[in-house]
């Protein structure tokens, strides 16, 4: 019989003390391999997992050194999370302002390499963060430090609150903490993370979700930012397209369009790492001849040649990585890269586990537990194979017959895409750690 799992709205409810001492037991039960009437809250359990297999002690404060001054200031001025500041700090820190010991809580920012770079917030929380090692420059991944509010939704792409005893290493046990990752929504590269912490009488079940709202409403920013920067592309673009004749199209750095002539739009162009100008061939496009403009590219495809989808002859699937997957396309025609969000990522190797082929219900079954969704499956698939054009088919989804595939899979099938719930992924980490699959 499958045990209940801790609740974080009856936690909260609870007496802190009590609180934080049902957790211990949770964790000393879980982590000595016997019995508790609580299991912890998945994601605990799975980052629990990862530290055992890392070998972290969960009982020994483990530090690393911080940034020097220099490349601390080096990293906030390259971070794109630094014009997000004004946003994470109206959402999440209280009109008192920072440094204020009125705040009961301090807000954190840290880079997708999880080295913090910001903290604001109460002195005396400050205070207390100094105790830990929580500070500017410190290394606040989950394989320094354990489970937490910053490491670990760097490592699951999603919210994750952390709170008391859930913290893998026991130095940890008397801060509470929710964090939430912040993805570009220009290229879906991980930017880092935001977290709110402070002393466990600061928790609250509805922490998590304001995290998550300002994080997205951080991402929002970007988004705003990409748009404004596209408009300026268009309007530098414009009189070059009005001259052109033929097909053409202005795109930014990231391959979005900002104006197209002679040919119908078009979504994003995946770019290989090492787009330049000169004669490139694109998969979507085929050759092109691509000129530099401020801001962007001007691309012109050149109509004798066009993408043959029988081009690509090798793949290499890459998901040997915690949080950058990608899939390296080789044939006739040269080789290029193309990064995978976390989703195209589980749907890639689920086709790849699949060569026969997946239909929409068996894919929405082996992605969201529910064959019934099969509208979101369509809808990302035809995102992918606007991507990948002579890779993939359909009717059923594959990847085709003639295509060579490899899957650079982790040393430790364990840690196999560890953002992922989908069910196959879950089976294909249960089976390596010798467990029967969840469902």
């Amino acid at each position: 019989m499958r045990k209940a799992t801790v609740d974080m709205a009856r936690l909260a409810a609870m007496d802190t003390r009590a609180a934080a001492l049902l957790l211990k037991g949770v964790r000393d039960a879980t982590l000595r391999g016997g019995g508790s009437a609580l299991a912890p809250r998945a994601e605990i359990r799975e980052s629990w997992q990862r530290m055992l297999r890392e070998g972290l002690d969960p009982d020994r404060d483990r530090r690393s050194g911080l940034l020097s001054a220099q490349e601390l200031e080096r990293r906030r001025c390259a971070s794109p999370l630094a014009a997000l500041l004004p946003v994470l700090r109206e959402g999440l820190m209280p009109a008192s302002g920072p440094g204020s010991d009125a705040v009961p809580h301090i807000m954190v920012v840290a880079d997708a390499e999880g080295r913090v770079l910001w903290r604001e917030g109460g002195s005396a929380v400050l205070r207390k963060a100094d105790g830990h090692g929580f500070e500017p420059g410190a290394d606040w991944t989950e394989a320094t430090v354990g489970t937490n509010g910053l490491g670990t939704p760097l490592v699951t792409r999603r919210p994750v609150q952390v709170h008391s005893a859930e913290h893998f290493v026991s130095t940890h046990h008397s801060w509470t903490c929710a964090g939430a990752p912040i993805t570009d929504p220009r290229d879906g590269k991980l930017l880092g993370a935001v977290d709110v912490s402070g002393p466990l009488a600061t928790m609250h079940p509805a922490t998590l979700m304001l995290v998550g709202s300002v994080a997205r409403l951080a991402e929002a920013e970007l988004r705003n930012q990409h748009f404004a920067d596209l408009e300026r592309l268009r309007t530098v673009a414009a009189p070059i397209l009005c001259r052109v004749r033929g097909r053409a199209l202005a795109v930014d750095a990231n391959g979005w369009p900002a104006a197209v002539t002679g040919m119908p739009p078009v979504d994003r162009l995946p770019l290989p790492r090492s787009f330049r100008a000169g004669r490139v061939w694109l998969p979507s496009l085929g050759l092109c001849e691509v000129e530099p403009l401020p801001g962007g590219w001007l691309v012109r495809p050149v109509d004798e040649e066009r993408p043959d989808p029988g081009t690509a002859s090798r793949l290499v699937l890459d998901v040997s990585r915690p949080r950058r997957w990608s899939l390296e396309v080789s044939g006739a025609m040269g080789s290029w890269r193309q990064e995978l969000s976390p989703r195209h990522a589980e749907l890639l190797y689920v086709l790849a586990l699949h060569r026969e082929g997946r239909s929409a219900s068996q894919l929405a079954a082996d992605v969201f537990g529910d064959p019934t969704r099969t509208v979101t499956v369509r809808a990302e698939m035809s995102r992918v194979r606007r991507t990948l054009a002579g890779v993939l088919a359909h009717r059923p989804y594959r990847f085709r017959e003639e295509v060579e595939l490899e899957v650079a899979r982790p040393a430790d099938m364990r840690e196999l895409l560890p953002h992922s719930t989908a069910p196959a992924v879950l089976a294909s980490r249960e089976a390596a750690a010798g467990e029967p699959a969840r469902r």
